[in-house]
């Protein structure tokens, strides 16, 4: 009551509300500093990603400008080799001399090393084009070329007087068993060199393509898988019997996993057995000429 009279309960009422107003004003403060913190985090943390974008818009443009540096180059020619026109090729790069560590030799076969890419300077991109390839390159850029060698060596790098080459990567030497497979044919010849001194061929009945009528497609497929199997036994008794150690099996890709082999590569050689082995030994002995 006597606080009535003296005014007190007002002032009381009064330093309460105050104090609620500063304690949300000191809410609202805090809050506000928060947020302005946390705009600061979103602003350093914006910058940081627009200096990571513009590194990498950076990054990009130069492999842009290095790509479009390096389709603008073209090989100064192509040239296909084989048989007397391989040879004289090989000739004339086997009786190359330099100085000591005059000229590069290379079996390139994936990555470029540095060496290369000193050795071919702004042509060597090209080197990707042509791989697995043989390259050579001397030190007063008087030759500058790639071979494709039908038997690639391991890759290696070799600073020489002499082009580091060997005429049986890329041409027939001693002796070997040449086969050609495909799903309904077979063909091996046994050579010395470039002379076949014996062949044997045969043609296996497989179905081709399923037609309606007779056979449900299920079991046509099941007929046919049952035939190549078949035929690909008689291939490996055939291979089997074989007078030669070394073996070269060219043909259908999907069946050349079948077969162990020194040698294996996809060809497409039709015809008759006789014939088709024949256009088979002649592209598999053959040999791309890149000039750089």
């Amino acid at each position: 009551m006597l606080d009535g009279l003296l005014g007190r309960t007002e002032l009381k009422e009064r330093i309460e509300e105050l104090r609620e107003e500063r304690d949300r004003l000191e809410e609202r403060f805090e809050a506000e500093r928060e947020r302005r913190r946390e705009a600061v985090r979103e602003r350093q943390e914006a910058q940081e990603r627009e200096n990571r974008l513009e590194d990498r818009i950076s990054d990009l443009e130069g492999r842009l400008e290095r790509i479009d540096e390096e389709s603008d180059l073209e090989f100064r020619g192509v040239e296909t080799l084989r048989g007397e026109r391989l040879r004289e090729v090989l000739d004339r790069l086997d009786s190359f001399r330099t100085g000591e560590e005059g000229v590069l030799t290379a079996m390139v076969d994936g990555e470029v090393p540095a060496a290369g890419e000193a050795a071919f300077g702004e042509r060597a991109p090209l080197l990707a084009r042509a791989e697995p390839c043989l390259a050579v390159a001397d030190d007063a850029g008087l030759v500058s070329v790639t071979l494709t060698p039908p038997l690639a060596p391991d890759p290696f790098w070799t600073w020489g007087d002499t082009v580091d080459l060997e005429y049986g990567w890329f041409l027939p030497e001693g002796e070997f068993a040449f086969a050609l497979v495909r799903s309904d044919l077979f063909a091996m010849g046994e050579y010395r060199g470039t002379e076949r001194e014996s062949v044997r061929a045969f043609e296996s009945d497989v179905k081709g393509d399923h037609s309606k009528g007779g056979f449900s497609q299920g079991r046509f497929e099941r007929r046919r898988d049952n035939q190549v199997k078949a035929h690909l036994q008689k291939c490996g008794d055939a291979l089997a019997d074989r007078d030669a150690d070394r073996l070269i099996v060219v043909g259908q890709r999907t069946l050349l996993k079948e077969f162990d082999a020194d040698v294996t590569r996809a060809v497409d050689a039709t015809g008759d057995p006789e014939d088709a082995l024949e256009s088979a030994f002649r592209d598999f002995f053959t040999a791309r000429l890149y000039r750089l």
